[in-house]
C-alpha cells in the first residue's frame, strides 16, 4: 500500500527520498510528502495531493534540504486525499514527524484523550495521533529520548502499522516499528535506509533485512539497533537481495505492466531453474523445513489467498489433486479468518502471496498454525513476514513486480504450484519416474513457448482492442483448469480498464449468463486442447458447444485456442492462438493473451494501467 522512505547518511537527503518514493509509486497512492531536518535543527515539511510530481513542484517552488528525513506516499484510508491529510504528520510543536502505513483502530479514543490534554489536531487522519502521543511521552519524561517515547506510544496503539518517526531535537536519528505492514532496513557504508519495500533501496544498497512484528529499529549514522517488545537487543538476519535495479525500471517499455508481461519467460525460467531434473525427473525443493515423511501423512490441503493469487490457488487445486491425489480446499483469505475452518495436524496450510505481506493471508496462516497445522507459502519476496512464519516456502523468483495488476507474479505462482504438486506426488509415490520426467520436459519447454507467444507477429492486440474500447461489459468463460484463467482475465480487464467483466465456468452458461448475451457483449472463451489428454478433448468439445450458444444469440466471441485449431476458428469471431502444451501447463499460456488484451484496451481508453484508481499493490490492511 502506502510508500515509506527514510534516510540518514552523507548524501543529500531530499534526492534520496524522492527517488525512493518514485520507485514505490507502483504501490498506489493519492498524495505525497517529505520532512527533513537541517543542520540548524529546523524541521521542514512539504506535502502535496496527487502524484509525486506535485510534491516535486512544491519543492522547486519552496526548496528544502537536510541531514536526515522521511518521505511518504499515501493511499487514503482515514481522511480525504488532500494536502493537509498527506504524511508526514506533526505534533503540536512541529518538532516531531511521523509516517505510517496501516490503520490505528483506536485513534478516535486516543484523539479525544489527547484533545482533553490540549493537543491540537490539524488533520482527519488516524496517523496524527502517533505524533501527539510521542510529544506527550517526551513532555512527561524526556530522559529516554525519542526511542523510549516512541516505544511507549506504540504500547497505546491498537491496529496494524509500519511507523517511522524523527525528531528535530535528536539529530540524525530515525526510529521505526512494525506490526503487520512491512518495514525493510537498508545497510550502506555510513548511511542507513528505511523503506516499505525493497525497490526503494535498490539504487543504494543490496544489504537489507526485514523488521519483524513488534520490533523497533533505531537508525543513526553509526549503525542500526534492533530491539524487541521487551527492549532486548536482536541481531537481524541481513540478506543480500539479487534484484537488478534495472529490473525495477521500465526498460524502454511504455508501462511497467507491459514490461512485466514480457518478462514472463525469464520469470518462469527462474522459478523452475534447478528444481526438477530432466534426466531423472526428481524434484528438488531446498526450502522444505518439513520432514519428507510428513508430506506422505497429510490428509488434506487448505489454500488461502487474495485477488490474483486466489486464482493461482484455484489452479494449484487442480494440479495437486490431479498429480498428488490429495484433496484441496481453497478460501479467500479474507473469508477464511472469519469462519471456523476444520483443521487438523494432518492438514497442510498453504498461502500464496506476491509480497508475502498480505494482511488477510497472514491472518489465515497464523490461525492455521495456532490450530496445529504445518504450513507452506508460495511467495516472491525473500525475508517477508509470510516466508518467515511459514514452515516452508516455494519462492517464485519473478523479480520485482511494479505494476499493480499482477502478471509475471501470477504465472510464476502457477509454475511454483506445479513444481510443488510434482514434489508432493514424488514424496507420496503417485507418479513414477517416467511420468515425472515427462512433466519435467513439459516445464522446460514452457519459457520458449511463452517467448514464441509474446513475439507472434500474427497477433495484433492493438487492432483487436479497437473493437472493444467502447464495450461496457465482458464475459469470460473457461472449463477445468482454465476456469480460473477466465476469472483472472475478467479481473485483469476490470482492474486496469474499469470495464465491468465477469468470469464463469463455461458449463454454467445455461444457468444464468445466457441471459446477458446479445450483439453488444464480447465473450472471451478459453478453449485450448491437449490431444494426448482425454479429459482435455472432452472439455474442448463441450466448450465449442458453448461458443455456438453465444453465436446463436449474436454474441461476439474472442477465443483463446491452440495453434492449428480450425474447428473453434469457424465458430469464433476472433481467435488468438497459443503454442500447444500439456493440459496442466495450458493456464500459463492462456493467461498471457488475456493480460495483453486487457492492457491494450485499457491504454486505448486512456487509463493508468500501472496505477489503477482505488487500488494498491500490496494490501497490508483489511
Amino acid at each position: 500500500m502506502c510508500g515509506i522512505v527514510g534516510y540518514v547518511g552523507n548524501q543529500q537527503v531530499v534526492p534520496v527520498i524522492i527517488e525512493g518514493l518514485r520507485r514505490l509509486e507502483y504501490r498506489g497512492y493519492d498524495s505525497a510528502g517529505i520532512a527533513v531536518v537541517n543542520s540548524v535543527g529546523e524541521m521542514q515539511v512539504r506535502r502535496a495531493s496527487g502524484k509525486l510530481r506535485n510534491l516535486e513542484d512544491a519543492i522547486r517552488k519552496n526548496p528544502l534540504d537536510g541531514d536526515y528525513g522521511l518521505g511518504h506516499t499515501r493511499w487514503a484510508t482515514h481522511g480525504r486525499p488532500t494536502e493537509e491529510n498527506a504524511h508526514p504528520h506533526r505534533d503540536c510543536t512541529s518538532r516531531i514527524v511521523v509516517v505510517h502505513n496501516g490503520i490505528i483502530e483506536n485513534y478516535l479514543e486516543l484523539k479525544r484523550e489527547l484533545q482533553d490534554q490540549d493537543h491540537i489536531f490539524q488533520t482527519e487522519t488516524d496517523t496524527e495521533v502517533v505524533a501527539h502521543l510521542i510529544e506527550k511521552h517526551l513532555s512527561h519524561d524526556s530522559s529516554g529520548g525519542l526511542e523510549i517515547a516512541f516505544r511507549r506510544s506504540l504500547a497505546e496503539l491498537r491496529g496494524i502499522y509500519a511507523l517511522v518517526a524523527i525528531s528535530a531535537d535528536e539529530p540524525e536519528k530515525i526510529v521505526a516499528a512494525r506490526l503487520g505492514p512491512p518495514i525493510v532496513i537498508g545497510l550502506g557504508d555510513g548511511e542507513y535506509f528505511v523503506a516499505s519495500d525493497i525497490p526503494a533501496l535498490l539504487p543504494y544498497t543490496r544489504d537489507i533485512f526485514f523488521l519483524g512484528d513488534n520490533e523497533i529499529a533505531t537508525l543513526t549514522r553509526d549503525g542500526v539497533r534492533v530491539t524487541d517488545g521487551q527492549d532486548s537487543e536482536i541481531k537481524p538476519q541481513v540478506q543480500s537481495v539479487n534484484w537488478d535495479p534495472i529490473q525495477a525500471e521500465k526498460g524502454g517499455f511504455k508501462h511497467f505492466m507491459l514490461k512485466e508481461i514480457y518478462e514472463q519467460p525469464r520469470a518462469v525460467r527462474d522459478t523452475a531453474k534447478g528444481r526438477i531434473s530432466l534426466d531423472t525427473g526428481q524434484v528438488f525443493l531446498d526450502t522444505m523445513n518439513i520432514d519428507r515423511a510428513e508430506f506422505r501423512r497429510f490428509t488434506d490441503i487448505k489454500i488461502a489467498a487474495c485477488g490474483t493469487a486466489w486464482h493461482a490457488a484455484m489452479v494449484a487445486k487442480y494440479l495437486i489433486e490431479e498429480l498428488a491425489r490429495v484433496p484441496v480446499e481453497i478460501d479467500y483469505a479474507s473469508e477464511f479468518r472469519y469462519r471456523n475452518p476444520i483443521l487438523s495436524p494432518t492438514t497442510l496450510m498453504m498461502v500464496i502471496s506476491q509480497s508475502g505481506e498480505t494482511a488477510d493471508s497472514l491472518a489465515a496462516l497464523r490461525e492455521a498454525k495456532e490450530k496445529g497445522c504445518r504450513s507452506l507459502a508460495i511467495c516472491n519476496v525473500q525475508g517477508s513476514m509470510m516466508t518467515r512464519e511459514a514452515d516452508c516456502t516455494v519462492y517464485t523468483n519473478a523479480g520485482p513486480e511494479i505494476g499493480v495488476a499482477s502478471t509475471k507474479a501470477f504465472t510464476s505462482q502457477m509454475v511454483a504450484a506445479y513444481i510443488f504438486a510434482l514434489f508432493l506426488a514424488q514424496e507420496r509415490g503417485t507418479l513414477n519416474k517416467e511420468r515425472l520426467k515427462q512433466h519435467a520436459q513439459h516445464l522446460s519447454e514452457l519459457p520458449v513457448k511463452i517467448e514464441k507467444l509474446l513475439n507472434n507477429p500474427e497477433i495484433d492486440y492493438e487492432e483487436l482492442s479497437k473493437k472493444f474500447v467502447l464495450s461496457t461489459d465482458f464475459l469470460y468463460l473457461g472449463r477445468g483448469i482454465n476456469f480460473p484463467i477466465a476469472l483472472e482475465g475478467a479481473l485483469k480487464l476490470k482492474e486496469i480498464s474499469y470495464i465491468h467483466a465477469e468470469g464463469y465456468a463455461a458449463g454454467e452458461m445455461k444457468h444464468g449468463p445466457n441471459a446477458l448475451i446479445d450483439s453488444r457483449l464480447p465473450v472471451v472463451v478459453i478453449n485450448t486442447l491437449d490431444p494426448d489428454d482425454e479429459k482435455s478433448r472432452l472439455r474442448y468439445e463441450k466448450t465449442i458447444s458453448n461458443i455456438q450458444e453465444v453465436k446463436a444469440r449474436d454474441g461476439i466471441v474472442v477465443a483463446i485456442v491452440t495453434e492449428g485449431d480450425n474447428d473453434t476458428r469457424e465458430s469464433a469471431s476472433y481467435t488468438i492462438e497459443v503454442p500447444p502444451s500439456s493440459e496442466l501447463l495450458s493456464p500459463v499460456l492462456s493467461a498471457i493473451p488475456l493480460q495483453l488484451l486487457a492492457y491494450h484496451i485499457a491504454v486505448r481508453r486512456g487509463c493508468d494501467v500501472d496505477q489503477p484508481r482505488n487500488l494498491a499493490k500490496s494490501v497490508t490492511v483489511e
